[in-house]
């Protein structure tokens, strides 16, 4: 990079960022995609999150953010701002969803803030590793702690074991998304914190999580929606891996309309339908979670103004993944389609960054803590996988030379992920999905199955949005196909994948 882009962009961010040592709200829900928030045009037209809308009105509504695969990962993703593959000593181990790090082997950079004088804090769902931070990372903390506790991981929405400041966990009564909400609005007025230091606040909401409880007051809402059916919800999907083409999440139900195959289980949690067990059903109740989340945005936008920090607070708004309801056949993240895990992306900051702005360009969760630090004025700590967004928060719809690279590898971290198993048990060790990697340019998007003789896929993201055409079997777009199988390659490469250079042979179309 030569002088005069290294001038440019360091007066770029203190151009867009000028206000001194800003607090930072990043508000990080769970299996919320972005169909779900009704500022995105492919949210089903009854949804209704006008509090979220506000939001990107007075900041800047990314369209395709894609924060990661799955919770840990993702979350993971946020402390460090690398992949998966680059989180060194993060691993699954004992009674899921159990996991450990070895802090000095895997900081979280939450502890650089502390050391540069910021106050740091964590609400809410803790999923990476059962050492918390609390002390190191964290100066305030109050977490469910899920690998510490896992007869409790299934308790989403109610009576959660809370561990506040490292001490011992009890259990707390109260709907969770309005008890963590009561919990970051006594933060953000002063309690627990220093008033003179900055603050940053992670707040991890569990909904919408299955089992996609809605709060008492939400189970009516809704009444009468209607949700298209998926043309691929069923069997038979031509154009994809073996993986997608059979699965069989979905069946016939009453008049033929899907259902959710009552040999389904999910891990940790108990399938409670409130409106019997069909997609519309699911659908319905899903959203309905989304609305306590809505509302504890609304009030906490009023907090900042009611405690005059609206002005010199970043919002940041996400989630860490999407989730799929009948799209391709699937009910979960994890699988590598927009409809699996792309989610929202917001990011908020009045009179600093421009109001309802739109960033059509493609980015992802390891961006974030790059940003964070640009934002504070901090120089980053380690080397990071992502890239700071500040001047598409300058300028939403302007040139973006990077793609956004996703990869799942399914429970395995750091080293861990230098050989891509050939082992089933490993290879497909996550609700069934094997290991894959995908980059998205903007316009298009690459999916490459880490499966020995699988095919890969191509979408046209702008003329096939629900990603039912894959242009890899076409002879016309070979030459796109081997654009970006090397391009993804190379991006795993630049962040420092050990598998980059043995990946499994891809399949040839018939």
């Amino acid at each position: 990079m030569n002088l005069l882009r290294v001038v440019a962009l360091v007066l770029l961010t203190s151009c867009v960022f000028a206000v001194d040592r800003p607090n930072i709200l990043f508000i990080f829900t769970d299996d919320q995609s972005h169909r779900t928030v009704s500022c995105y045009p492919e949210a089903y037209e009854w949804v209704k999150t006008p509090n979220i809308d506000s939001l990107a009105r007075q900041g800047v509504r990314f369209t395709h953010a894609y924060m990661g695969t799955w919770c840990m990962p993702s979350r993971a993703t946020m402390l460090t701002g690398r992949h998966q593959y680059g989180i060194e000593s993060m691993r699954m181990e004992g009674e899921y969803p159990g996991s450990a790090y070895d802090p000095e082997k895997c900081p979280f950079w939450p502890s650089v803030f502390r050391r540069e004088g910021y106050q740091t804090a964590q609400i809410g769902k803790w999923h990476t590793g059962v050492d918390t931070g609390f002390g190191r990372d964290w100066d305030y903390q109050v977490v469910w702690n899920r690998p510490r506790h896992p007869a409790n991981a299934g308790n989403y929405y109610e009576d959660q074991l809370i561990e506040i400041n490292g001490k011992p966990a009890a259990k707390v009564a109260g709907y969770t998304t309005d008890w963590y909400t009561d919990r970051a609005d006594e933060y953000i007025r002063g309690k627990h914190r220093d008033k003179r230091k900055p603050w940053y606040l992670w707040l991890c909401y569990g909904a919408v999580h299955g089992p996609y409880t809605p709060a008492e007051r939400h189970r009516e809402a809704y009444a009468g929606a209607t949700v298209p059916v998926p043309e691929d919800v069923f069997p038979g999907r031509s154009g994809k891996p073996e993986y997608v083409r059979k699965r069989d999440t979905w069946v016939r139900g009453k008049g033929g309309l899907p259902e959710l195959n009552p040999s389904r289980k999910l891990r940790t949690v108990k399938n409670m339908p409130l409106f019997g067990n069909s997609l519309a059903g699911w659908v319905r109740q899903y959203h309905q979670g989304v609305l306590a989340i809505d509302e504890a945005v609304g009030r906490l936008l009023k907090t900042l103004r009611e405690t005059g920090q609206d002005r010199n607070t970043l919002v940041v708004f996400a989630a860490d993944q999407g989730i799929a309801w009948g799209q391709h056949g699937f009910q979960q993240k994890i699988a590598p389609y927009d409809a699996n895990i792309r989610g929202p992306l917001i990011m908020s900051f009045p009179g600093v960054i421009p109001q309802g702005g739109v960033c059509p360009s493609p980015v992802g969760g390891t961006d974030l803590p790059p940003t964070f630090f640009a934002i504070a004025g901090l120089e980053l700590p380690w080397t990071m996988h992502g890239h700071d967004l500040t001047p598409l928060l300058k300028r939403p719809a302007g040139a973006w030379k990077y793609p956004a690279l996703t990869i799942l590898t399914g429970q395995s971290f750091g080293s861990d992920t230098a050989r891509v198993p050939s082992e089933r048990e490993k290879l497909y060790a996550t609700a069934k999905v094997p290991w894959w990697v995908s980059l998205a340019t903007g316009k298009y998007k690459y999916i490459r199955t880490l499966v020995e003789g699988e095919i890969e896929e191509l979408y046209d993201l702008k003329s096939d949005p629900e990603e039912l055409r894959n242009l890899a079997l076409l002879p016309s777009y070979r030459k796109r196909l081997r654009e970006l199988r090397a391009a993804t390659v190379a991006e795993l490469k630049r962040t420092g994948a050990a598998m980059a250079d043995a990946l499994p042979a891809v399949g040839t179309p018939e």
